[in-house]
């Protein structure tokens, strides 16, 4: 049987999903507080500038894979408009029934659909932009994943990937001593969850770098790649556009 990574834990590869549901199960209904403590704010930013590398159009179909608790699929749905379509999805049904909440009380009513990002149930070439935000380091196989986003995007559509990624070297201590030692004890204090947070930290150091998840999009199928390091690395935007 083949394994994978949980954090810093090796498990089966068939047993990654069940225990990365139990994290979010845990910490869906603090998400976004935690996500606000945790960053100093700074996630919003991050995002804001994902939308505008988008630049995306009225009228244009996007799919937000782990959509969770719906911040991206707001920002894109005022950019499509009415006449565009934006599909909010996640594995985690409890973070999408936060988003879908959420979502309805800004009076949107958007598709909103559990799926694996590893077999997505939409049509080849469908969409104009994929994206996923601090999802694909969860994925047990990000290849497949990744293959995915590429096969349901029109040729030219564009995939962004924002995820946490490998800091600039003279942070990491501070970096570290913050991830291990202070995390986890927000975590706590704030969700009641300790361990989720440790295991977001540790997944954090188990995933890609910048240049080696551009080969593996690369290998993917997306013809031009690209990357914006942002807040000295700790996120990265990931830019490919299917050729």
């Amino acid at each position: 049987m083949s394994t994978t990574h949980f954090g810093f834990e090796t498990v089966d590869e068939q047993d990654k999903a069940r225990k990365v549901r139990g994290v979010f199960d845990s910490v869906a209904s603090k998400y976004d507080v935690m996500n606000d403590l945790m960053s100093g704010g700074l996630h919003r930013v991050w995002k804001h500038y994902t939308v505008m590398v988008a630049n995306l159009k009225e009228g244009q179909r996007v799919l937000d894979i782990a959509g969770g608790t719906g911040d991206l699929s707001l920002a894109f749905a005022k950019k499509v408009g009415p006449s565009g379509q934006v599909v909010h999805t996640d594995i985690n049904e409890a973070m999408l029934r936060v988003g879908r909440d959420r979502l309805i009380d800004k009076g949107l009513n958007l598709p909103t659909t559990v799926c694996d990002a590893e077999a997505l149930p939409f049509p080849d070439q469908h969409f104009d932009l994929v994206s996923v935000a601090f999802g694909l380091r969860n994925m047990t196989n990000k290849d497949q994943a990744l293959k995915e986003m590429c096969r349901v995007l029109k040729p030219r559509g564009k995939l962004l990937v924002l995820e946490f990624s490998k800091v600039a070297k003279p942070l990491e201590k501070a970096y570290d001593l913050y991830s291990f030692q202070v995390l986890p004890r927000i975590g706590q204090m704030v969700a009641g969850d300790a361990d989720s947070y440790r295991y977001l930290a540790e997944s954090i150091r188990m995933h890609p770098g910048q240049a080696e998840l551009k080969a593996m999009m690369q290998k993917a199928g997306f013809g031009h790649v690209d990357y914006h390091n942002m807040t000295a690395g700790i996120t990265a935007l990931h830019v490919g556009i299917k050729c």
